[in-house]
């Protein structure tokens, strides 16, 4: 089956700042849920000016320890992959991320793009769509999807206040032209 979890948002600072604030954003003392996150691979195209980067972001098993009786769901922490394409001329970064924990068992991806806003260009939209599915897990397939769907929802929405709370910090009062 599967839950789909979409967000907009509309940062009112310039491109370059938000990217900038994204790249740094974790780890932070406002998310505990990530321990950390390392850049494993980054190149760029000398003919495109494309910034390739893959990280990897150990966050803390936040599923309930309820269901952490589950055997599986006993883990310590979870590993994620992001992979970014960055092009700072068409001001425009596109994201893939996906879930490297219990991939025999569920499935979550996301794609984020961050780009320079229609409405003004010293704006940045930032657009996400998550999914995640569960499969092997029998009659718990349905309670876990509804408690992902919940934490990438209420994810998205704390990532947002964090990357806003940072861009004031770091840039100053959002430009309201």
């Amino acid at each position: 089956m599967g839950v789909t979890v979409d967000v907009h948002q509309v940062f009112q600072y310039p491109f370059e700042q938000v990217v900038a604030c994204f790249l740094r954003k974790y780890p932070n003392p406002m998310d505990n849920n990530v321990i950390a996150v390392k850049t494993v691979e980054e190149k760029k195209d000398e003919s495109t000016g494309l910034i390739y980067r893959k990280r990897i972001a150990i966050c803390q098993n936040v599923v309930p320890e309820i269901l952490r009786k589950v055997s599986i769901l006993k883990v310590p922490d979870i590993r994620l992959e992001e992979e970014s394409w960055l092009s700072l001329q068409k001001r425009n970064m596109a994201i893939q991320s996906h879930c490297l924990t219990w991939t025999q068992y569920a499935s979550m991806r996301e794609e984020s793009v961050f780009r320079e806003s229609v409405e003004n260009p010293n704006w940045t939209e930032f657009i996400q769509r998550g999914r995640i599915s569960i499969t092997g897990a029998g009659f718990f397939n349905c309670i876990l999807e509804t408690f992902a769907s919940a934490f990438l929802r209420q994810g998205a929405q704390k990532g947002i206040r964090i990357m806003e709370m940072l861009l004031k910090e770091q840039c100053g009062a959002p430009l309201v032209e």
